[in-house]
């Protein structure tokens, strides 16, 4: 239950307020940073801070618009970052003629459908959707090109962006269809919670990287992780989810333990893209971010945290 008597609407513009001053206090610090070295001076690092700290005043202004719009904002922005996210992941995994009606099928077929499921908050369908209907689907349409290549890497590769693009981020506007005794109305704040504590891990783990940072974590997969990076990133979002217990139905030592899951998830979902990323031989998902590369880029931790919170939220907050 809800201990704070503050409104849905107070709560919002507090927290908001709180991100905002966060970015100013990280503008600050980059444009002193650059000062530093000369304003004219290349600097790589510090240029790419600069660059990730303009592209969040850029999500944050977006992310807030679409709340004011309320659930139906935060649907139809989801629907596009899904979209998009889709569009990467197709255009770094290349597929074959063959398999135009499968694409055709995930991107104008399942993709709307599990948005407009989660709109009419049909979780029993908008949960096997994609992983059992679709799944099935894509393979039978995979087959009528006739082209018997590579079949069982090609399905998989449109099916994988299925379930990452579409299925695992549509749980994040999906946490709009819970219902919380005590926590009417507040279920943006829970969308909130898991985009900025989950965000957050992932920049504090480049920072503390760059502080502390001398073993590597993964090598293989992700070189500039840590294990510095990674503990002091982990520990430290967590700590933060603690401190944003009250926007969330949690109790404090319920919102770290929720944090400290999600930000393991995010972490293990940065791995994995990554090993994407690398079997393909590129560094980036794209560039439509400035400073982070592409959608994916930026949302390869939530695509993995997302599904495990709404779920674990669901079985132990809903009645």
């Amino acid at each position: 239950m809800m201990t704070s008597a503050m409104t849905p609407q107070l709560q919002t513009l507090l927290l908001f307020e709180g991100i905002g001053g966060a970015l100013l206090f990280a503008s600050l610090i980059g444009f002193v940073l650059k000062l530093r070295v000369g304003l004219q001076t290349p600097h790589a690092v510090i240029d790419n801070l600069n660059a990730r700290i303009k592209a969040w005043w850029v999500m944050a202004a977006v992310i807030g618009l679409a709340f004011v719009f309320g659930a139906a904002g935060v649907i139809v922005l989801f629907f596009f970052i899904s979209f998009f996210a889709l569009r990467e992941f197709i255009t770094l995994t290349p597929t074959r003629r063959g398999d135009y009606h499968a694409l055709a099928a995930s991107f104008y077929f399942a993709l709307p459908v599990q948005y407009l499921l989660i709109w009419d908050k049909w979780y029993g369908l908008f949960s096997i959707f994609i992983p059992v209907y679709c799944f099935l689907l894509l393979a039978i349409l995979a087959t009528s090109g006739g082209d018997t290549t590579r079949f069982l890497e090609r399905a998989a590769k449109v099916q994988w962006g299925l379930m990452i693009c579409v299925f695992c981020i549509s749980h994040v506007p999906a946490l709009l269809t819970l219902s919380i005794p005590g926590y009417e109305s507040r279920n943006l704040l829970l969308i909130a919670f898991l985009v900025i504590v989950v965000q957050s891990s992932d920049v504090l783990q480049y920072v503390w990287g760059k502080l502390l940072g001398r073993h590597k974590i993964a090598p293989q997969l992700s070189p500039s992780k840590t294990i510095e990076g990674f503990i002091g990133g982990v520990a430290s979002a967590t700590a933060l989810g603690a401190a944003l217990w009250w926007i969330t139905p949690f109790t404090p030592w319920q919102a770290a333990l929720m944090a400290l899951v999600i930000n393991l998830m995010g972490f293990c979902g940065g791995l994995v893209m990554s090993a994407i990323k690398r079997d393909q031989g590129v560094k980036d998902w794209g560039h439509m971010i400035e400073g982070h590369g592409g959608m994916l880029d930026r949302l390869d931790s939530v695509c993995f945290a997302a599904p495990i919170f709404f779920h674990l939220t669901r079985y132990w907050w809903v009645p």
